[in-house]
């Protein structure tokens, strides 16, 4: 017998748009199991959404709404299986013996495939697995990859990614579209990597977790500078992917560094919303619960990693530098060198112009600015920073430093045309008339 809760119809669509986000990954993951194509198990989750929205503001709230929706949805399973006519050959597919006698009934068919289902949804970690390693699959385009897996893990509506992104709905929705039919197309099987197709799989998943937080973290364009929202949906898929793969110290890595980097969020920006910069931050409203939760979790991932005998990964290494600013109680208490060491060793692990320029800060901090200047001096001629705004702004701070206030002036200005992002290139030209008013 289903117990009901009765609330009022704006508690009740507030409560669905709730269980939706808490339920839909494993409602979308159960059911991909079952039919076998990511499209049509989103579907029938969201057909079993419609169902929700129909008859929870006349009945209540079930006691148990993720339980009464992959219920319905597996009911729309068995209804469309019957539909095409292929309730014997799908109970095959699924692994459980049906009578074959054509005198078997639909009724006892659709009984027998319940059963089936129930012991399927069983299984609904190792699934949620699964949807994680298909929605970010590098056969996929990294946008369609991102969009993917915040419509199919994050449950968040097109509009709500489109507005993240700052683009248009049918971009979005085109991109989910195309990943969906491309993985259909391309018959990519439901299941986890093992052996050697492993590590690269599980790269594109933490690479599009990592995305999503250093979006939400440091907004490319618009009028925001962060977007909280963001964050916390890659924290939330973060994890669930350390609880699901436990022994994969780079999982740990990354969660740890999205720990402590969140912890900063509520002293990055001033009351109107601009943004402060790090070594202008008030340390005593970093979120400490977040910074321990990620000591902790740093702590797993260079457990793991001395029990392979394997270096630290990038994302360890960068949680690693996250933790020196954390451990810090003052600015001025920074491990600086410490910092540059390990900037040193990321850069031997995955070289890359980004990872120089932060070791160029590093540098400065540690050894002075002329230190960090003729590293970013190096950098000038890169292509890949040509149009990366925080080239020229990093070598403003280090002039402004070294007193030569109008080179500095200069650079914010290129650095102020070249960001998206609004409240970033009001900072940049106050720091350029800073340096007017200073020189």
């Amino acid at each position: 017998m289903v117990e009901w809760t009765v609330v009022t119809a704006t508690d009740t669509h507030r409560a669905i748009d709730a269980v939706w986000r808490i339920e839909s990954a494993r409602l979308i993951a159960g059911l991909t199991r079952i039919v076998r194509d990511l499209g049509l198990a989103e579907e029938l989750a969201q057909d079993a959404l419609v169902a929700a929205l129909e008859q929870w503001p006349r009945d209540g709230i079930p006691r148990n709404p993720g339980a009464w929706l992959m219920t319905t949805a597996k009911h729309r399973a068995i209804d469309l299986l019957r539909r095409q006519q292929r309730l014997e050959q799908r109970v095959t597919e699924l692994g459980r013996d049906l009578e074959s006698e054509r005198s078997t009934s639909i009724a006892d068919g659709d009984a027998a495939l319940e059963a089936v289902l129930d012991e399927a949804v069983g299984s609904i970690e190792d699934d949620l697995l699964r949807l994680v390693f298909t929605a970010c699959h590098p056969l996929l385009s990294t946008d369609s990859r991102v969009a993917l897996t915040l419509r199919l893990l994050g449950g968040l509506t097109t509009k709500e990614i489109a507005r993240a992104y700052l683009a248009s709905e049918a971009t979005v929705a085109q991109r989910i579209s195309r990943a969906k039919r491309t993985l259909a197309e391309a018959e990519v099987p439901f299941e986890v990597p093992y052996g050697d197709e492993l590590a690269p799989r599980l790269a594109s998943v933490l690479e599009v977790i990592y995305l999503i937080f250093n979006e939400g973290y440091s907004a490319t364009a618009g009028d925001d500078w962060i977007r909280p929202g963001l964050c916390e949906e890659a924290l939330r898929l973060g994890r669930i992917l350390a609880g699901l793969a436990p022994g994969e110290p780079e999982v740990h890595g990354l969660v740890g560094l999205m720990e402590i980097q969140a912890s900063r969020s509520a002293a990055r920006t001033g009351p109107g919303g601009e943004p402060v910069l790090l070594l202008d931050q008030d340390r005593s409203r970093w979120d400490h619960l977040l910074i321990r939760r990620g000591l902790a979790a740093l702590d797993r991932a260079q457990a793991l990693a001395a029990r392979t005998g394997e270096p630290p990964g990038s994302y360890a290494l960068q949680a690693a530098i996250a933790a020196c600013h954390a451990r810090a109680r003052t600015p001025d208490a920074t491990d600086w060198p410490g910092i540059a060491a390990l900037y040193g060793e990321l850069a031997a692990l995955a070289p890359s112009p980004v990872v120089e320029l932060n070791r160029a800060v590093a540098l400065s901090m540690a050894y002075g600015p002329e230190q960090g200047l003729a590293v970013v001096d190096g950098l000038l001629a890169e292509p890949a920073l040509r149009a990366y705004h925080l080239l020229p702004s990093v070598r403003g701070d280090l002039l402004v430093r070294l007193g030569r206030l109008a080179e500095a002036r200069r650079e914010f200005e290129r650095a102020a045309g070249l960001t998206r992002n609004t409240r970033e290139r009001d900072l940049l030209l106050r720091r350029a008339a800073d340096c007017a008013a200073d020189g």
